[in-house]
């Protein structure tokens, strides 16, 4: 059996890599490793969320199947954002939950994730041992019978307690400003059109249906076009714009500009930094985020820690030093004040209230940060597990590094769920960068296909 958990979890074309018959053994497998500790008198329960992919019920079904077979208690919340679904996990004190989304994928893939009894999500070594159950010790999983079976029940109306926190994390109302929202179809479709109506903002909404069939289809925060011209046309203050399970943003500024992760971080711990509320003065993200981040929080006082790639190395270094914000240029924002994983909507609802706070545009609070020219590209390979080990690689990566010597980087890495080498060279000479990178596009494509 091939590695079970990538980089979010296990992730596939569902029915295909992604089969009913293997969502139920992770529900039964991760199931009974998150409850075995359980000592209270009832049995454990779990929470099963998910966004709105056809794919969603058949696997929700079997996970499931895979719990109660275990012994374990079912709740399920529906249609709900990825942090709802953390959220409600700690604050209901069950053993553990599941989401089952694909984030900002395609509609065929779909995914399961998993959050401790604390609502965070399993750290690598969790997930191994949960991948060696299923391999190794599957028969060794207990199978109660009669009354000790669990049981599964729908409780949607919880999504009305995430709401609720959402809009208790803001102090001032939101009267006045317009904003063009868009739900890319997906988890987001009710909990973020309301919190925004009920602190007092106009909206404009676009792509707010439980479509599975439409889940990031042309919009989301994958295209923020559709948002900026939503923004434009409406004359709205700003636009805010969702992936399919809520968990990240794209923002659009007055002017119709995109404010991805990088400036809505800047902007963020700007404020937070003026407050004294950004703890240890210190902002966390990843390699990936571009070094005029770094310049901007320097310059309003603070610090910045680099982690590898992904949200789980960003939540470890926050976890194991006491920093409370930080996240990816994506607009994946962890704030632990308020919740255990990246949320999109809260991070919408702080971004919106420190406009209306200090009275002052996104336009204008997002020019704190002057990016660095950076270009991404993503190389389409048969094998892109070799990268690392190939010479001729590592020797244009070299030359380019020489190149741009102290006033930029390189940087390339295999995708966790995609047939793709990720590229991303960053720099003050735009030029240059443009020629690096069609020298190392070239050399990828001959080496690893």
């Amino acid at each position: 059996m091939a590695k079970l958990f990538g980089t979010d979890g296990v992730r596939g074309v569902a029915n295909r890599e992604l089969t009913g018959e293997l969502a139920y053994k992770l529900g039964r497998a991760a199931g009974y490793y998150l409850t075995r500790h359980y000592k209270g008198n009832d049995k454990a329960t779990m929470l099963i969320g998910k966004d709105t992919r056809v794919s969603g019920d058949m696997l929700e079904s079997a996970l499931t199947a895979g719990m109660a077979s275990a012994g374990i208690d079912v709740l399920r919340l529906g249609i709900i954002p990825t942090p709802g679904v953390a959220y409600l996990t700690a604050e209901l004190a069950v053993e553990g939950a599941v989401m089952i989304s694909a984030s900002h994928n395609p509609i065929a893939d779909n995914g399961i994730k998993f959050f401790d009894k604390n609502g965070y999500k399993l750290s690598d070594q969790m997930e191994e041992e949960i991948e060696a159950l299923i391999k190794y010790h599957y028969d060794t999983i207990p199978s109660p019978t009669s009354l000790e079976i669990g049981n599964s029940n729908d409780n949607y109306e919880l999504t009305d307690k995430y709401i609720d926190y959402l809009i208790s994390t803001v102090d001032v109302d939101f009267t006045g400003l317009k904003i063009a929202l868009d739900c890319a179809n997906g988890a987001a479709y009710r909990v973020a059109p309301e919190v925004l109506q009920r602190l007092g903002a106009e909206i404009v909404v676009s792509n707010n249906h439980p479509a599975g069939d439409k889940i990031n289809l042309d919009c989301g925060s994958t295209h923020p076009e559709l948002i900026k011209e939503l923004v434009v046309r409406e004359n709205a203050d700003l636009g805010i714009a969702h992936d399919g399970d809520a968990d990240r943003i794209v923002m659009i500024d007055n002017k119709g500009e995109v404010v991805d992760g990088d400036k809505i971080m800047a902007v963020w711990a700007a404020d937070l930094l003026q407050r004294g509320e950004l703890k240890k003065q210190t902002l966390v993200t990843t390699a990936y985020s571009n070094l005029g981040l770094k310049e901007a929080v320097e310059g309003a006082g603070g610090k910045v820690v680099i982690t590898d790639n992904g949200d789980r190395y960003v939540l470890k270094e926050m976890l194991e030093n006491n920093y409370n914000l930080g996240g990816e240029k994506s607009g994946h924002i962890i704030y632990l004040d308020y919740n255990r994983t990246g949320d999109g909507v809260l991070t919408a609802v702080q971004i919106v209230e420190i406009v209306k706070r200090r009275s002052r545009t996104l336009n204008e609070l997002s020019n704190l940060m002057d990016p660095w020219p950076q270009r991404l590209a993503n190389v389409e390979v048969k094998y892109k597990e070799q990268w690392e080990n190939n010479d001729s690689i590592r020797r244009e990566i070299s030359k380019a590094e020489q190149a741009l010597s102290e006033n930029g980087r390189v940087f390339v890495r295999a995708s966790g769920t995609e047939p793709l080498v990720r590229i991303m060279l960053e720099g003050k000479n735009e030029g240059l960068l443009i020629e690096l990178e069609e020298k190392l596009i070239e050399v990828i494509k001959s080496e690893l296909n």
